[in-house]
């Protein structure tokens, strides 16, 4: 089933039902109230940028509309029963916006980052919003206003987050961090991080805005939730670009993240699909870059650890008793509840992707690691390589001995996600972070055996 959603925003912006063919299914995605205040977050966010003494841009503010519709066709739309192959999702949204011009031109882009980042086919269009979002004035005069913004930063709650923070602030930066929240334990592990953050940086000004996003259940009549969450980053990148934009006509959006993950190179052919994403992937950063431009956005995207593992993130964080001592209260896990049904804590699994790489990473910096894992031990006993608390673990056993065998395998491995930057000298150490993420993470596993049990 083709299915198109459509944003409206209050009884004052109602969009006329288009024409469909049986095989197309409509729904119409409120925005807002019956009042025409625009919810799902938004609105929230626009008072948060008021009370900092910061004006939101109506750019910025139908990026984040654009991202909403996104992210509920994304999180509300099944793959197992919407598409013919268990994956690929036909889906069209229709995004008001203020600016129709300022958009149309941008519909084949979108198409394209969109169909990179989550691998379904999409359709872009946009129509006008026939009322004007009303702005909230800043609570604050700029000679009231305590601090003056330098750029945005995603903070995430995740380590490389915390690292990216930590060296801003070291090096004198006053960021405006963003967080998009969307479940408890995520929210947790962000408030515990700033809380420490703020303690330890007592003369510092340390502000957040908190995007709390979560689309309603039964969003699309008749269809299950998707848990995969592939196009999750364009709203969180988009929160960025939206704080960038009240902050300076010229923003710099920083995006912490460690190359080796960015990459994320499939290890097996079963990481193919739903457990291969590329939300900070070198290409698709890029398609933000130039979709800025196209919509009039001076503003640039940068990851400044693209060409880092995370444990050299680790080792290079210019604080390193801090990171140290902060850094197990981050979250790194791919999915921090699964183990309430074993009886297990809300947080670490200790054998997911994510797990394993932020453990190998605080191996090579620290050698030793406080962070909580439901699976503390991985060389306890034979690991079983076909339930989850092996699989990961096999898989990178698999890659590891490929590149060890075959060194240059790895500059035909790391196009496999997607394209890279042509150039000669940065093509190679995208393939060198790639190599070097894969040792750090061996050494990690180096006495781990896994086995099909």
């Amino acid at each position: 089933m083709k299915h198109t959603l459509i944003g409206y925003l209050g009884n004052s912006d109602q969009p006329a039902m288009p024409v469909v063919t049986r095989e197309e299914k409509v729904t119409f995605v409120s925005l807002g109230n019956e009042n025409g205040d625009i919810g799902l977050g938004i609105g929230q966010a626009l008072k948060d940028m008021a009370n900092l003494g910061l004006t939101s841009k109506h750019i910025g503010i139908d990026l984040l509309i654009l991202a909403a519709l996104v992210q509920a066709a994304d999180t509300r739309i099944s793959r197992a029963t919407e598409s013919q192959n268990n994956w690929t999702r036909e889906i069209k949204i229709v995004v008001p916006v203020h600016d129709v011009n300022c958009w149309s031109n941008t519909e084949n882009h979108l198409k394209q980052m969109l169909s990179f980042l989550t691998g379904d086919r999409w359709e872009v269009t946009f129509r006008p919003l026939t009322r004007v979002v009303e702005i909230p004035a800043a609570i604050r005069s700029e000679s009231e206003v305590t601090t003056s913004f330098d750029q945005a930063c995603l903070f995430s709650g995740g380590l490389d987050s915390l690292i990216g923070a930590v060296n801003l602030l070291e090096q004198g930066s006053q960021p405006l961090f963003v967080s998009h929240v969307a479940d408890g334990s995520t929210s947790n592990a962000q408030w515990k991080c700033i809380d420490e953050l703020k303690s330890f940086y007592s003369g510092k000004i340390i502000e957040r805005l908190r995007l709390w996003m979560r689309m309603p259940g039964g969003l699309v009549n008749g269809v299950r939730s998707e848990n995969t969450t592939r196009g999750r980053s364009f709203l969180f990148i988009a929160a960025g670009v939206f704080a960038g934009t009240c902050i300076s006509r010229q923003p710099k959006i920083l995006v912490p993240e460690n190359g080796f993950i960015s990459l994320n190179v499939p290890l097996d052919p079963l990481r193919i699909g739903a457990l291969s994403t590329r939300t900070t992937h070198p290409y698709y950063l890029r398609l933000w870059n130039e979709l800025l431009c196209m919509i009039g956005i001076q503003g640039t995207i940068e990851n400044p650890y693209w060409n880092k593992t995370k444990g050299e993130m680790l080792q290079e964080c210019v604080n390193q008793n801090l990171i140290n001592t902060i850094g197990p209260l981050s979250s790194s896990c791919s999915s921090p509840t699964k183990g309430r049904y074993k009886g297990h804590h809300t947080g670490h699994c200790g054998y997911c992707l994510p797990c394993i790489i932020r453990r190998s990473a605080f191996k090579q910096a620290f050698d030793c690691d406080s962070t909580e894992y439901a699976k503390a031990d991985l060389e306890a006993s034979i690991l079983n390589s076909l339930t989850s608390e092996g699989q990961q673990v096999r898989s990178f056993q698999i890659a590891i001995k490929r590149i060890a065998d075959k060194p240059d395998l790895a500059k035909i491995l790391v196009l496999k996600p997607g394209p890279l930057d042509s150039d000669g000298a940065i093509f190679d150490e995208f393939a060198a972070v790639y190599r070097r993420g894969l040792e750090e993470v061996g050494r990690f596993l180096a006495q781990v055996v896994t086995a099909p049990l």
